[in-house]
């Protein structure tokens, strides 16, 4: 039927063009309506495509829609919507796989990519510890807070026997801001700051404090602030230290 060869026709071409150039030069609806072709063969999915971009506004809200959200739209099956889901979660636990066991800061940029895939819907705040060997590499990722990051939620004890649990060197903090903006605010400044100086207490180093924004990120690494915070502790414990002499000397001197 010409119909069905037009159809043939125009999915082939789509094929062509991924495999000679992958998704370079591709709309949006074009790769979803190359993944609704996994689970639909035979049916034209060109306007469902269509449909779901309009419906979730980009590529990201189609992937992250759930499978009863997406069997909404009409021309959308069960199996389309699994072929969607499987899709993203293939590709989410290859980020995954591929930062671990690799030094961290050879391997910033798949970190980033990992945690933005995995975080930048959420609507609340949660707060990940990277825990990290001696080599730098990645022990586990572990989410231990959510809500709203402040002193008062965030436990550094629990952030601390976390390290020792695992037996880490060094630790990356990471949270996301579901407002799209990474600027840290005073709570994040702060809590960072007694992590460095509880974790500075037990001899771990912590190497960054990431926050996720929209398609951004903040690195308190970047901007120095881990550093200062190191040497702010280092002040600290050396004033701590001249005080506690001073003390005693004053001991041992004779009454006047």
């Amino acid at each position: 039927m010409p119909s069905e060869n037009r159809l043939l026709g125009h999915r082939k071409r789509l094929r062509e063009k991924f495999i000679k150039s992958s998704l370079a030069g591709f709309h949006d609806y074009e790769i979803i309506e190359l993944l609704l072709t996994l689970g639909s063969p035979r049916k034209d999915c060109k306007q469902p495509a269509k449909e779901a971009i309009k419906r979730f506004k980009t590529l990201r809200g189609v992937l992250e829609a759930s499978p009863e959200e997406l069997q909404e739209i009409e021309g959308i099956g069960p199996h389309s919507a699994f072929g969607i889901k499987l899709v993203q979660e293939v590709a989410r636990k290859f980020l995954k796989e591929r930062i671990m066991d690799k030094p961290v800061y050879k391997s910033s940029q798949e970190i980033f990519d990992y945690l933005y895939h995995s975080m930048r819907d959420l609507k609340k705040e949660v707060f990940k510890v990277i825990y990290l060997n001696s080599q730098n590499q990645i022990i586990d990722i572990a989410s231990l807070f959510a809500g709203t990051i402040n002193s008062s939620v965030i436990s550094p004890r629990e952030v601390i026997e976390g390290a020792i649990k695992h037996s880490a060197v060094s630790l990356i903090f990471v949270h996301n801001h579901p407002s799209g903006s990474p600027k840290p605010s005073q709570n994040d400044k702060e809590v960072t700051r007694d992590l460095v100086y509880a974790a500075s207490i037990m001899q771990i180093k912590v190497l960054d404090h990431i926050i996720i924004g929209d398609n951004t990120y903040f690195s308190f690494a970047g901007e120095g602030l881990i550093e200062e915070y190191e040497l702010d502790f280092l002040t600290l414990k050396a004033r701590g230290g001249s005080k506690a002499k001073q003390r005693r000397l004053r001991a041992k001197l004779p009454a006047s």
